[in-house]
């Protein structure tokens, strides 16, 4: 009988009992699939990003099918950071999984007042900082563009806790290795590689958006080749682990970011068709790795073989 697989990865300190973590946005606050799904069974729930006061969110239409993908325009609705400590927290620590919770502000001082409300609690086991929000005090351009904004950003939020902090890249940058060097000098934990594409569609006979805004964030299959990219690239320049997320249904997509030098993956867009999809992804990877006599998932992070045959 093949010897069991050791699914258990480490992502800077913080130990997971396996690679396999929910995506921020696609999983509630994790507490609404306890019906569904065994939530001891994942490696880690990132939890909806979460700021300083409630968020109603964007207009309707909020989702838009795409070939091989989705758009959403959701506006990071949220019941703000307050509410979650009191109302949703307190279930999750029933559960042995890691939980992180997803940080946003529109300016350096709103990600800081965010992490101070959770700092008070118990439960928590890094901090996912979403760097892809306008910056209202620099005219409304993305944090996570900018390195000099993204060192500012990361190092407010190292002052602010000893717990590990994961920053969630964009991938509308020209070089996010720039950016990967910038949030690794600040004091970054982790890299979480990458956050939506910038992405329209539009009704071509109402010549409006198929969304309740312009623009929307594309996720899904047809984006893995593009992070799967950028997740090599951001693993290349910096020490600190990368943590990958972009179109993930298999497990073979599992295995290919790992390869790439992911530590741990976030499944989500494959949640809103199949809600078990992250525990489906898990039994997949675990049987994978027994047929090809993998004992262990770390021996394959960042094994790719970068010459051409």
């Amino acid at each position: 009988m093949p010897a069991a697989v050791d699914l258990s990865v480490n992502v800077g300190a913080l130990r997971l009992s396996n690679p396999i973590l929910a995506a921020s946005g696609t999983f509630g606050y994790g507490v609404e699939f306890a019906h569904l799904v065994d939530l001891n069974r994942l490696g880690g729930i990132v939890v909806k990003g979460l700021s300083i006061e409630p968020i109603a969110g964007a207009p309707a239409p909020r989702l838009c099918e795409t070939p091989s993908g989705m758009l959403n325009a959701v506006g990071l609705q949220n019941i703000g950071v307050r509410a979650f400590v009191a109302e949703k927290l307190p279930e999750l620590r029933q559960y042995r999984t890691a939980v992180v919770a997803n940080v946003f502000g529109y300016t350096v001082d709103e990600y800081v007042a965010v992490i101070r409300v959770l700092e008070g609690a118990e439960g928590l086991a890094a901090y996912e900082l979403n760097i892809s929000c306008p910056n209202t005090e620099h005219g409304g351009i993305q944090f996570g563009s900018d390195p000099q904004m993204v060192l500012q950003v990361v190092s407010a939020a190292r002052q602010a806790t000893p717990r590990p902090i994961w920053v969630k890249l964009s991938p509308n940058v020209t070089d996010i290795g720039v950016i990967a060097r910038a949030a690794e000098n600040a004091g970054a934990d982790a890299l979480t590689v990458a956050n939506t594409y910038q992405a329209m569609s539009i009704d071509a006979q109402t010549r409006k958006s198929r969304l309740g805004r312009a623009t929307g964030g594309l996720s899904g299959p047809a984006i893995k080749p593009l992070t799967l990219r950028l997740v090599y690239e951001a693993r290349r320049t910096v020490k600190i682990p990368v943590v990958a997320l972009g179109g993930i249904e298999k497990a073979d997509d599992v295995l290919e970011y790992v390869i790439a030098g992911a530590s741990a993956v976030q499944v989500g867009t494959a949640n809103f068709s199949e809600p078990r999809a992250c525990i489906e992804i898990l039994n997949q990877l675990e049987k994978a790795c027994k047929n090809n006599n993998i004992n262990t998932i770390n021996s394959l992070i960042g094994t790719f073989q970068a010459d051409c045959p």
